[in-house]
């Protein structure tokens, strides 16, 4: 059995109308690290709000980092695992997604962001980030694709989202996620 990727990144989406500007994301990431708001280690903010259809505001952390992230010109919140978590694909899918959201929902609240960012529980990008346990071909996403359903059954139900494997072969393997009352073309 070929050993599961460790560095699973999860990108909730914001539903529009979105934040023209980022900028309130940095002094509230640094708020993140003085109060330890989130269960990792957080060291640092960057800012690539410069760089169209980037990374754009990056709380920096030991074992994830965080960010409102700009890819595709699509804005959400990015969880970018770096460290290996213990379990299955599907606990390591529960662990990104869980923290990923925990974030989304702590951003809402958040006085430079109340009322003005709004994210999609019912839709999400997981990123494999490592090329050589998961290349992006259409056999990695076959051999991933039931520890993904399981865990999107368990979180939306069986049989009421899709799995879409998106991107270009010398990406990192993309699948978004969606249930299916929300999905939105696929551009």
């Amino acid at each position: 059995m070929a050993k599961q990727p460790d560095h699973i990144n999860v990108k909730i989406f914001a539903l529009e109308p979105t934040p023209e500007d980022l900028a309130g994301a940095i002094p509230v990431f640094h708020r993140w690290i003085q109060q330890n708001a989130a269960p990792e280690l957080l060291i640092d903010v960057a800012d690539y709000r410069h760089v169209p259809a980037g990374p754009g505001v990056i709380l920096v952390g030991l074992e994830a980092n965080y960010s409102l992230d700009l890819t595709e010109n699509r804005l959400g919140l990015l969880y970018n695992r770096k460290k290996p978590v213990a379990g299955s694909l599907e606990d390591k899918l529960r662990q990104a997604y869980e923290a990923a959201s925990a974030a989304c929902r702590r951003l809402e609240q958040e006085p430079e962001f109340h009322r003005k960012l709004h994210f999609d529980p019912n839709s999400c990008e997981v990123i494999f980030n490592d090329r050589l346990l998961a290349p992006n071909t259409l056999e990695t996403f076959e051999r991933l694709r039931s520890g993904m359903e399981q865990f999107f059954a368990e979180l939306w139900g069986r049989g009421t989202f899709a799995l879409e494997r998106v991107g270009e072969p010398r990406e990192r393997l993309r699948v978004r996620a969606a249930v299916r009352s929300s999905l939105t073309p696929l551009i």
